[in-house]
């Protein structure tokens, strides 16, 4: 295991953190879109909790392979919204169902084209596609994961709890993307500041129910709770090497891991 992924054993799955989020936001380069990608195995499946951008396919690819595993073999897809940055590589399952909620695709669908962070053309596909499994709040959409509304972020974002037997899992997507969202209350990038506030207040709910359980945010380390307070399980690694000089093999790095 590298310092770009984590892994868990719970309630029958192996979850690893195919990639760790980042809390960033570009300068001068529009998105940044460094998501969180959670690989899950056990009870005959092989599913992710998104999917990430056109940047993250080669990791999801070498993920899979250090398995024994190619993307033919994922069963499920859960995304948590729609937005690029968590769902346009639904398309590299070739045999996977595609669990997203059934208002959050129909509002996708009607965005206008060309102004928003929803890939018009990967969700009006998902929509008409056979692979396509519409959920709801409320519902067991594997065995131990259910789904729970979190709007805010976009209409129809939702979170998904893994129902542990040491301890719970809560992939929050951007429902809460970093520390700093869950301390503060207070959402970027949101549809509606004040859904988003109750819906991170309903996290904090889930994330006090029951000692031990992790947060796995949508763009940042995984946390738990000591004394009240979230702890980062791991150190953070991200960079950026650059070519500022005459050959390729000439590289500059950044390294974007703040203690």
């Amino acid at each position: 295991m590298t310092r770009s992924q984590q892994v868990f054993a719970e309630a029958g799955y192996e979850i690893e953190l195919a990639v760790v989020g980042y809390p960033g936001k570009s300068v001068c380069h529009g998105g940044l879109g460094w998501s969180t990608i959670a690989l899950l195995r056990g009870h005959g499946k092989v599913a992710l909790v998104d999917t990430g951008s056109f940047g993250q396919r080669q990791v999801i690819i070498d993920r899979l392979a250090a398995h024994g595993l190619t993307p033919a073999d994922v069963t499920d897809v859960l995304l948590t919204h729609s937005h690029w940055d968590h769902s346009v590589n639904w398309v590299m399952f070739p045999k996977a169902r595609i669990h997203i909620d059934g208002g959050e695709l129909a509002w996708s669908i009607t965005e206008p084209w060309g102004t928003t962070p929803v890939p018009e053309l990967y969700v009006r596909e998902l929509d008409r596609s056979p692979a396509v499994v519409r959920i709801e709040a409320g519902r067991e959409v594997l065995p131990g994961i259910t789904v729970h509304a979190a709007p805010g972020h976009t209409p129809g974002h939702v979170i998904f709890l893994l129902d542990g037997t040491k301890r719970d899992i809560i992939f929050t997507g951007d429902a809460a993307k970093n520390r700093t969202e869950l301390l503060s209350r207070a959402a970027d990038m949101t549809y509606d500041p004040a859904v988003s506030r109750a819906s991170i207040e309903a996290i904090w709910t889930l994330w006090r129910k029951r000692p031990g359980t992790v947060l796995v945010p949508g763009h940042d380390v995984p946390m738990m709770l000591e004394n009240g307070a979230p702890v980062y399980l791991a150190p953070r690694a991200a960079g950026v090497a650059a070519w500022f000089g005459e050959t390729l093999d000439q590289l500059t790095l950044f390294d974007l891991a703040a203690e």
